[in-house]
């Protein structure tokens, strides 16, 4: 994953006992141990640690998740899910670590070819949208 290669200081940290509610944006390597309520996106890497609670989507290039999770998670170079992990929504990667114990309910994209990974983003990006104007109708 890119976190042997990249440059590991941390330019973001939300620490233990705080609480963000909103989107979080931010540039280069973010630690989360707190809790966001609303979808992280990061140009870099992200580590949710184990006692993290992230309501939204999260969105950077790998992710390493300890805590829990409800919602959908994609980072093209790599997700690994730590055996104190729960993910509720879908996963979209290249490489994909899954470790004993974690808890995973949704569905996942981990394709390594790069042209086969692009389409079946689309095809998964196409079919939310799909299903959440269906969802509107309903009400």
């Amino acid at each position: 994953m890119a976190f042997l290669t990249d440059d590991i200081s941390i330019n973001t940290i939300i620490g233990l006992g705080s609480a963000v509610s909103g989107d979080v944006h931010a540039n280069g390597f973010i630690r989360v141990d707190g809790d966001i309520d609303g979808n992280l996106e990061s140009t870099g890497n992200i580590i949710i640690g184990d006692k993290a609670r992230i309501n939204g989507n999260i969105n950077a290039l790998s992710i390493v998740i300890g805590g829990i999770v409800l919602g959908d998670v994609y980072a093209p170079n790599g997700i690994k899910l730590l055996s104190t992990s729960a993910v509720i929504g879908n996963i979209t990667t290249r490489n994909l670590e899954i470790e004993e114990n974690v808890i995973f309910h949704g569905h996942c994209i981990a394709l390594k070819k790069e042209e086969d990974f692009n389409s079946a983003f689309e095809k998964l990006s196409n079919e939310s949208v799909i299903r959440s104007r269906q969802a509107g109708r309903a009400i």
